[in-house]
């Protein structure tokens, strides 16, 4: 396995009078040394492959960041992921083929290093590799579930120019992907990434959000792509200690060279829902158009969190994919188990082709912070196949400590 060499370098130098130096030490620490540990167990039984699945990981992220001197500041993240235990799992990398694939590859790595510049609350700019996380991480995200980040190496500007608006603008030309640098689809080189994404709060009505992303990912022409599309979400109360959610979003998905395909393909999601206390309750309809040839893709996105936890439609069937899945979660705001989290959904998958039936799948969690800095989770998914893959059950015992 490959080993990437972190190199620690100063990362500003500044000549500054005593007195300034003892004020802005005064304010903030020059650098602030920072650390994320998680380790999970994940066990994989799936239909179809000989062996089940067993990856016992160890991610360890830590980084630096420095205070701000005149708006400027600047961050060096490393990143390391260990096996622990048997080579019971393919990582998509280790050729073991007759394991279930668990796509946390062990590698050692740079995962973010960039500077920035915020003056003040009008303009935010960020140079170099970095994590970019826009509105639920449908269309682009950091995959923050698996053990490597996804991020890009990509200029990014935020202006707001009045209150309550904010636009942004990235330009990335490279995504460094989760399946790590060894894997021949692990790093998207060369691309010409483009996005603008401008939102506004309508006050106690939510967020209203405007985007169109342009991928021209060389590397896979399939992924390649227009999109424009607008999202409103927010939650408005009804009574003491009540509130409705809502969410509502469309998008229409072009083709875009290198992509060899032609289509016009549409999104839809809608989700209402009410939350009381420490409960939530959510209904959802998705609907990503496939045309039986070729469907609306988002490779960019955080997948796991979309469509299932057993992870069978990270890639869109040719058919379309239509979504209908309903959510509950419960936390509890106090008594001798006050953090813990208990969750479930129930998710029921068609084509959009025909209306076929894919599967069902169920999903649970349960997530308890055990002090400030670390908490511990217990998550499963079952997927039951209606024709379309083969079955699946998933389970994974984290737990992570933040410094």
């Amino acid at each position: 396995m490959k080993q990437a060499t972190l190199l620690a370098a100063p990362l500003l130098a500044v000549s500054l009078s005593p007195a300034v130096l003892h004020a802005q030490a005064a304010e903030e620490p020059v650098v602030t040394p920072y650390a994320d540990i998680r380790y999970r167990l994940e066990l994989v039984d799936q239909g179809g492959v000989p062996e089940d699945a067993t990856a016992s990981t160890l991610r360890v992220k830590a980084g630096v960041k420095t205070g701000s001197w005149q708006g400027l500041s600047a961050l060096v993240e490393g990143e390391a992921i260990m096996r622990i235990g048997p080579r019971h799992y393919n990582d998509t990398t280790n050729g073991l083929t007759r394991y279930p694939v668990v796509a946390d590859p062990t590698d050692v790595l740079l995962n973010q290093a960039y500077v920035r510049f915020n003056p003040g609350k009008t303009v935010d700019a960020i140079a170099g590799r970095q994590v970019i996380n826009l509105d639920n991480q449908r269309w682009i995200g950091s995959v923050g579930w698996r053990q490597n980040d996804q991020t890009f190496d990509a200029g990014r500007i935020s202006v707001t120019p009045v209150a309550g608006l904010t636009a942004q603008y990235i330009h990335s030309w490279r995504v460094n992907r989760i399946f790590g640098p060894d894997s021949p689809q692990g790093i998207w080189r060369d691309t010409a990434i483009n996005a603008v994404n401008i939102g506004y709060k309508l006050g106690e009505a939510g967020t209203l959000t405007g985007y169109g992303y342009w991928l021209d990912i060389p590397q896979a022409p399939a992924a390649s792509s227009r999109t424009l599309g607008g999202r409103l979400a927010g939650q408005y109360p009804v009574a003491e200690g009540v509130k409705v959610l809502y969410a509502a979003e469309y998008a229409h998905q072009t083709d875009l060279s290198p992509n060899p395909a032609n289509f016009g393909l549409d999104y839809l999601a809608l989700e209402p829902g009410v939350a009381f206390k420490g409960l939530t309750l959510k209904a959802g309809y998705e609907r990503l158009e496939g045309n039986g040839a070729v469907a609306l893709q988002t490779p960019l996105a955080t997948l796991h969190a979309f469509n299932g936890w057993a992870d069978v439609f990270l890639n869109t069937p040719a058919s379309g994919l239509r979504d209908l899945y309903a959510d509950a979660a419960y936390k509890f705001a106090d008594g001798p188990v006050k953090g813990l989290l208990l969750r479930a959904t129930y998710h029921d998958f068609h084509s959009t082709v025909g209306d076929v039936g894919y599967g069902h799948e169920f999903d649970a969690l349960i997530a308890y912070p055990l002090t400030k800095q670390i908490g511990v989770s217990a998550k499963f998914a079952q997927y039951n196949s209606n024709g379309f893959a083969t079955d699946r059950t998933k389970a994974w015992f984290s737990i992570e400590a933040k410094f």
